[in-house]
């Protein structure tokens, strides 16, 4: 069997033991859960150091440049003198992608241990854990539009009664919200791959297909089809692939998330359970940007192109209308929620750079935000499970209460604003290196990345004085400073790794770069041929 396909499902048969398993065994559940993300990882890890690059694979537009591709005929519909209608399942990985696994695999080890706080419904919970788990390393891996768009949609079943029924007071409101919200740009995105399945033919075939590579290359396109690039139809008087570009845009900026679709992700993550608020933060957010990036770019490259300065400026507007809402908030989990806005938006301006220094920092930003909103997260899950508040001002003195605790939130509020040495500074400064290098957005917009920078420097900091930092004033008295005393076992496993990797990748961003290089510069390359 592929290793692809073996990653991808393993979630899924893992879950079937534990619907199969008698509910007088619940307290297995977790350890199960445990074990197939543990196995994920190793099979991630192995695909990271036996991925290859160099000069010998091809462009964007051809296959020779996935690896572990695995191609079966999984549809066929015979439709006469018009030929066949095929669907495969058809997964591989490049540099984009491989590292967005890996990044994956590490956060659901982590939004496993984080849900050791869950008490009922045990079964339930796991098994759409799973069900999740194995959507979102599908849409990481699918190279039909047909598979990514059947693993895309899938993932929001899971999520839905994850946050319905574990989370907060208000639950029902933030699921609903973010139900909505997501099918509303993901039910345009069909209309759009039908469209782009009826204007591309495989060249083997001579039929209509929906394998993404095939549609990234210019000469697979029928002359005057509704997306070809070759025709100048229009629809609403606006030209096909420019409309095709922005309603795929809109869908994946909802995953991001861009500003102004942004507003369903701080009510899902306050309301939303630990470990769902770390799986929306530390993935769900880059299927986002990894859409827009495979996609948007890879498909409308020559829009892309021409809408940078608009892709740049709601990358500049998420930067700092993020960081300012990060700065008026009292619930801790809302602050981290917006300053994930506010991070999210130095990959939008990253890639509206075209750049391979902006989309190499767009990638970074991608891996680090991963594991540093993870580590946010869990942090606020550790103090939020023992006194069920989240309130920045009923906490001051708590360095004095719990030094462990203090020593991590310390490394995860440094890191996320950018210090030298942690991961976050690697992928701001190549961000803004390709903006003010860019042809294509203005250097004003690079100086308001940095305003960014600044700003998420004074939440952070704000942050710790309020929280930790002078006399011991906890609002639930001695109650409180015996609930918050100490780490648990658990937990400095999960906090370790996460510290770690933030550390390594800022001081070795090679581990990153050095297997994106070869796909970041065939995208750039590909954009620039596109629009001589």
């Amino acid at each position: 069997m592929n290793i692809l396909t073996l990653l991808i499902f393993i979630p899924a048969l893992f879950g079937l033991l534990i619907l199969a398993l008698p509910a007088s065994l619940k307290q297995s559940f977790k350890y199960i859960t445990l074990a197939a993300t543990l196995i994920q990882l190793g099979l991630s890890i192995w695909l990271y150091i036996n991925f290859q690059t160099g000069a010998a694979f091809g462009g964007i537009n051809h296959e020779s440049q996935f690896q572990f591709v695995q191609k079966i005929s999984w549809i066929s519909l015979d439709l006469g003198t018009a030929g066949r209608m095929q669907v495969d399942y058809f997964v591989g990985v490049d540099g984009i992608s491989i590292l967005l696994l890996v990044m994956t695999a590490v956060v659901m080890v982590i939004a496993v241990l984080a849900s050791w706080e869950i008490k009922h419904n045990l079964k339930g919970f796991f098994v759409l854990f799973l069900l999740l788990d194995m959507a979102v390393a599908g849409v990481f891996c699918a190279l039909d539009f047909f598979l990514f768009y059947l693993f895309y949609e899938l993932m929001l079943l899971p999520l839905y009664f994850l946050i319905g029924i574990w989370g907060g007071v208000r639950r029902e409101y933030a699921a609903i919200k973010f139900f909505l919200y997501t099918l509303f740009g993901s039910v345009f995105m069909l209309l759009i791959m039908v469209g782009l399945y009826l204007s591309v033919t495989d060249p083997a075939t001579g039929n209509h297909t929906f394998n993404i590579v095939q549609m990234m290359n210019p000469a697979n396109y029928q002359q005057g089809s509704v997306f070809s690039i070759f025709s100048h139809q229009t629809l609403f008087g606006i030209p096909a692939r420019v409309l095709a570009f922005v309603v795929l845009f809109i869908a994946f900026a909802i995953k991001v998330p861009v500003v102004p679709l942004h507003t369903w992700l701080p009510d899902a993550h306050v309301e939303a359970p630990t470990p769902v608020s770390i799986i929306l933060a530390g993935v769900l957010l880059k299927i986002g940007g990894y859409g827009i990036i495979r996609i948007c770019i890879g498909i409308f490259p020559e829009v892309a192109y021409q809408g940078a300065y608009w892709l740049g400026l709601l990358g500049v507007v998420s930067i700092l209308y993020g960081a300012l809402n990060a700065l008026a908030q009292r619930d801790l989990k809302r602050l981290i929620a917006y300053s994930s806005v506010s991070h999210m938006g130095f990959v939008l301006l990253g890639l509206a750079s075209q750049t391979a220094e902006g989309v190499s920092g767009a990638m970074m930003q991608m891996i680090s935000h991963g594991f540093l909103s993870s580590m946010l997260f869990f942090l606020v899950g550790v103090i939020y499970t023992r006194v069920h508040d989240r309130d920045i001002y009923n906490f001051r003195g708590l360095a004095t209460v719990n030094p462990q605790y203090t020593t991590y939130v310390m490394i995860a509020f440094f890191a996320s604003l950018g210090l030298p040495g942690f991961s976050a500074f690697i992928a701001e400064a190549f961000s803004l290196t390709g903006a003010f290098k860019s042809e294509l957005i203005p250097n004003w917009m690079a100086v308001c990345g940095s305003i960014g920078i600044l700003l998420s420097a004074a939440y952070f900091l704000w942050t710790l004085q309020r929280m930790f930092f002078g006399k011991e004033l906890l609002k639930g008295g001695d109650s409180w400073k015996q609930a918050l005393t100490g780490l648990k076992l658990r937990e400095k496993l999960a906090l370790f790794p996460l510290a770690v990797l933030a550390l390594v990748l800022g001081i070795m961003p090679s581990l990153v770069f050095s297997k994106i290089n070869d796909s970041v510069l065939a995208l750039v390359e590909f954009t620039k041929q596109m629009v001589r």
